[in-house]
């Protein structure tokens, strides 16, 4: 009998402890901005694959296989390092961009396992499209306990920080070529 106390006793300490012993959880950002132009022109920009000149980030690109789905671009940053994205979805009728990183470079942004879905929309006035950029990721640092560069909290704000950029720097973009 006081074997089996001594079991639920230490069922007690132990069971709570693991609730705390989880890993990361996924992380959600979304942004919209508009653009002072049609749809199709954004489009058109935000579809090339190869390029995102438009992102201030953004030093240089190349694209395995152009706009086709499976191609992977290597980005490299104005601040140093490269990052190789996935292109998994191109869908021209709906204007939606999608795509996969399985390995950041936490400097650039402090996450793992992103992924982003960008779309354009015809926006409230004439001529005017709305932009949405939807990013899924885990903070950059997978394990338990993480620095604070690469917590939660940083994960949000950075990849925040990176979605803004690239789509002020799209508006600009294409408002400047229209």
């Amino acid at each position: 009998m006081s074997r089996h106390l001594l079991s639920i006793a230490a069922a007690f300490v132990v069971i709570p402890s693991l609730a705390f012993a989880h890993g990361p959880t996924r992380q959600k950002v979304s942004e919209s901005v508009e653009i002072n132009a049609a749809p199709d022109k954004v489009w058109a920009v935000l579809s090339d694959f190869g390029n995102m000149s438009w992102h201030p980030r953004v030093e240089s690109v190349t694209a395995t296989k152009g706009n086709e789905v499976g191609s992977v671009r290597t980005i490299t940053y104005t601040t140093g390092g490269t990052m190789d994205e996935e292109l998994s979805k191109l869908d021209a009728d709906k204007m939606r961009l999608g795509t996969f990183i399985g390995h950041t470079n936490v400097d650039v942004i402090p996450a793992t396992n992103y992924s982003s879905n960008v779309m354009v929309k015809p926006g409230d006035g004439e001529n005017t499209s709305e932009v949405t950029w939807n990013a899924a990721f885990y903070r950059g640092y997978p394990n338990n306990d993480p620095p604070a560069e690469l917590n939660d909290e940083a994960a949000v704000e950075g990849v925040s920080a990176y979605v803004k950029e690239g789509l002020d720097g799209l508006k600009k973009a294409v408002e400047a070529g229209s």
